[in-house]
This record gives C-alpha cells, structure tokens and sequence, in this order.
C-alpha cells in the first residue's frame, strides 16, 4: 500500500508540470496583456512594469522563473492586486471556498447515503419518489438557476436568511451557499446509492446470508453496505472537483470572497500567476482526492490489491 501511494504521489508530478505548462502556454497565447486595461501610461512606465514582473523576458525564460519560483512554494506576485502576492490571496480566499464546499460534501455524502439506502430498501414507496424526484431536479436544473431562487423564496420572501455576503463564518451566511452544492450532491449521491444497493441486495450472497436467518439490519451493515459504497466513493473526486467549479457560480450569486471570485477576476484581467496558481491549486486537489478514492476502494473491498 506505501508503495502504491509513493508511486502515485511521484506521478503526480508530470501530471502537475503538463497542466502548468499547457495553462501558461494558453495564457500567453490569448490577446492582450495584463496592462493593457490600465490608462495610458508613457513607454518608460509600460516597460518598467513588465521588466518588474520579467514579461520583457522571452517567454521560455519566463516560464523557467515561474517553475523557479513555484519549486519554493511562491506562486508569485499578482499583477493586478497591488501589494498582493498570490500566496496571500489563496490563503484568504480557500478558507472561505474551503468551508463551502467540504462542509457541503460532508453532509451531502451523509444525506445522499441515507435517502439512497432508504429508497433502495423501500422501492415504489413515498421516499423512494422523492429520492429520484430530487434527484431529477438536481440534474436538470444548473445551479445558476437554483441559486437566485433559493435567495428569492428564503432571503427574500420569508426572511429566514441573507441574500449573500460574507459575515468571517457566520452561519446565516453559510446556509444558502451550502445549501446550493447540498442539493446538488444529493441529486447525484442518493440516485447512485440507491441503483447500487438495489443492484447489491439481488447478489447471490445476499441471499445466502437472509437464507441463514440473519436480521435484515446485520445483513444491510454488514454485507451491503459496503459493496454498494463503492459507486459513492468513486463520485468523491469529481464530486470534491465539480464543488470548486461550482464555486465560480456559487460564490458569484452570493458575493462570496472565495476562490471562485478570484478566478473570474484573474482570467478576466489577464493576471497569469493567480491563473496559473489557481490552476496548481485545483490540481493538486484533484489528484489528491483521486489518490484517497483509491485507498479508500482498497478499505471497502478486500479483493483489491495495490
């Protein structure tokens, strides 16, 4: 297992130089620069501004200085935030993306669970619609419509929550926006459950273990649950990844200053290094999360083996 974790840590590596590379190279090749917005400045000025952030350099160098720099942990300074490194602008936006999104993946995996185990056992039932009525809802509707309309019926109309903004964690700020990937996740997670712990309870040794008088609790928790989870489990990574893209329509409908914000911000004026450090972030999670589904698939079924 150490060494299958050592090696996918170690693969991790080119995956990481083939995205920085080929986000830096599409960067560069898009018209424009990131000083082209500013008023008009006098050449001397211009080219001042570009030796301080080595953009007078060809663009090899350029890129060597970056890898350079990102070998130390420094994603470099922001040519549009003033005063504002990289760094400094991931570490105030994650915690805010960070809480949003994880905390929303936490509870949709413990909702979407439940519902799904209890549609499974109770098919044709009263949950068991409502299971796949969420779950079609979810699936059809984008969040960029279900966002403004969660605002318009609590924030609006019945007052229980704020619109949007960011209060420092402040939980009425935090119910909408959760609310929003909650619901999401759910319509994914309780449809995946169910079709596979359906699928699961028809197994020959399903029967084998009702045929030998066990209780239909111990045969659910001790014999099904784990098989049906494999499915769930394999959503975790592009769950985790699909909640920070997400965020880019979430943290805008509800003014949140997270990782989204910058995003948009930073393709929008042409800020290469905060492009590219989000970029490296988003990565780095993705492979991560990749990594722990895997060891997570070897925890859940004995007959795999790394």
């Amino acid at each position: 297992m150490w060494s299958y974790t050592f090696r996918r840590v170690l693969a991790t590596i080119p995956t990481l130089l083939a995205v920085i590379t080929v986000c830096y190279l599409l960067l560069h090749a898009t018209p424009g620069g990131p000083f082209d917005d500013e008023r008009k400045v006098s050449a001397a000025v211009l080219a001042n501004l570009q030796a301080k952030y080595h953009l007078d350099q060809p663009l090899w160098k350029q890129y060597l200085y970056y890898l350079n720099n990102l070998l130390h942990g420094d994603l470099g300074a922001s040519f549009r935030y003033e005063d504002w490194s990289v760094n400094e602008l991931v570490a105030k936006a994650l915690p805010v993306s960070a809480a949003i999104g994880g905390g929303s993946i936490v509870l949709a995996l413990l909702i979407g669970v439940t519902l799904g185990t209890i549609a499974a056992l109770r098919q044709n039932s009263a949950v068991d619609y409502l299971v796949m009525l969420v779950g079609n809802l979810g699936s059809a509707f984008p969040s960029f419509v279900i966002g403004p309309v969660l605002i318009l019926v609590f924030a609006i109309w019945l007052h229980w929550a704020p619109a949007g903004g960011w209060n420092d964690f402040a939980p009425r700020y935090m119910v909408l926006p959760m609310a929003l990937l909650i619901f999401i996740n759910v319509a994914t997670i309780g449809r995946v459950m169910r079709g596979s712990l359906i699928e699961v309870m028809h197994s020959n040794f399903i029967r084998t273990a009702r045929a030998k008088g066990l209780p239909m609790r111990t045969v659910i928790l001790r014999h099904a649950l784990k098989p049906a989870l494999l499915p769930v489990v394999s959503l975790v990574g592009p769950l985790a990844i699909a909640s920070i893209t997400a965020a880019v329509v979430t943290e805008s409908v509800f003014s949140l200053p997270g990782l989204g914000k910058l995003i948009v911000n930073g393709a929008g004026n042409r800020d290469y290094t905060l492009v590219l450090g989000l970029v490296v972030l988003v990565t780095v999670v993705a492979v991560t999360f990749n990594l722990l589904v895997d060891l997570a698939y070897a925890a859940l079924d004995p007959k795999i083996r790394y």
